[in-house]
């Protein structure tokens, strides 16, 4: 029934798929994909890889046209201080890599902007470190911003929030170990054959509630996949939230991510957030910093006066 939930789903959002399919199934192998040369030889050459995204973001009930942008890049981690590390080749038994995930989202409410910025950081051996390491979260609008973080701390995650709403205000709290919905999005990167499917336990994404003003605590969601000639449709719902997130990705390797929608409540209004992948563009953007680069924007559809 679950199943049949998620295509009926998938057909009413519009996303192009061509019939749903029982999940696809992985066939038996000894070596995992970020373990193969071609993982390594895209994942490690020193490069990120920029998307940029044309985004429909509901917000107060209406829809508001902005640019979302995904960064995915490898880095070596910290797993004591949970940072980047500036002298790795020292660190030893300290380093881990981890693929990092940069997603913003940029659009305007009226007369004021939203700037958000999501960070994730999973480690890459998925074997050794099954979980996502840290999360953070930050908003700014003419209203004030917020901030949150998640730290794996043992089998817990420990959260900061940082608010300037009263009733959300400055809290500390833990959380038991469970998939983070922000860290989906690196699983499909890495080890798109073992996403959740079915019934999991799963921390929802920060911007969702934060954007919501909801709390952050551990919820039931369930997972399914369908296929399409060339891209995979994977879809997770959370019935407490009554909400439905479905990322469109393509079904071979590197696995770019194609699109995504969500489908929720807002304001006892049905609504629904909507990206669709515009430009990809490979480099050492950190080398690009100078205003000699700015045409490599033009790359992405992203404005060079974004201010």
């Amino acid at each position: 029934m679950i199943h049949v939930k998620k295509c009926l789903f998938a057909l009413l959002i519009g996303i192009s798929i061509s019939g749903c399919k029982e999940q696809v199934s992985s066939q038996s192998t000894s070596i995992k994909p970020y373990e193969t040369d071609t993982f390594k030889t895209y994942w490690y050459a020193g490069k990120a890889e920029l998307s940029s995204y044309s985004l429909e973001q509901s917000r107060y009930g209406e829809l508001r046209e902005g640019k979302a942008v995904l960064i995915f890049v490898t880095e070596d981690f910290s797993q004591k201080k949970l940072v980047k590390l500036d002298q790795p080749d020292n660190a030893g038994k300290d380093k881990v890599s981890v693929l990092k995930m940069n997603f913003t989202k940029n659009f305007v409410t009226g007369i004021y902007p939203y700037s958000m910025m999501l960070s994730v950081f999973t480690p890459v051996l998925r074997s050794q470190f099954p979980n996502s390491l840290k999360g953070t979260m930050s908003s700014q609008e003419w209203c004030g911003q917020v901030f949150n973080q998640l730290t794996l701390k043992g089998n817990k995650y420990n959260v900061s929030a940082f608010s300037y709403f009263e009733n959300e205000g400055d809290e500390n709290l833990t959380l038991e170990n469970a998939i983070l919905e922000d860290e989906l999005w690196n699983l499909i990167r890495l080890e798109p054959e073992n996403l959740p499917i079915g019934e999991f336990k799963m921390i929802p994404g920060l911007f969702f509630t934060r954007l919501n003003h909801t709390d952050l605590k551990v919820m039931v969601a369930n997972g399914a996949i369908s296929e399409n000639i060339s891209d995979l449709l994977y879809t997770v719902s959370i019935e407490d939230h009554e909400r439905i997130l479905a990322i469109r990705f393509e079904k071979s390797f590197p696995h770019k991510i194609l699109g995504w929608e969500e489908s929720f409540t807002e304001r006892s209004k049905a609504t629904r957030t909507k990206a669709v992948l515009d430009k990809t563009l490979i480099t050492d953007y950190w080398t690009k910093n100078k205003n000699e680069f700015s045409y490599l924007r033009d790359s992405l559809n992203l404005s060079r006066k974004n201010y």
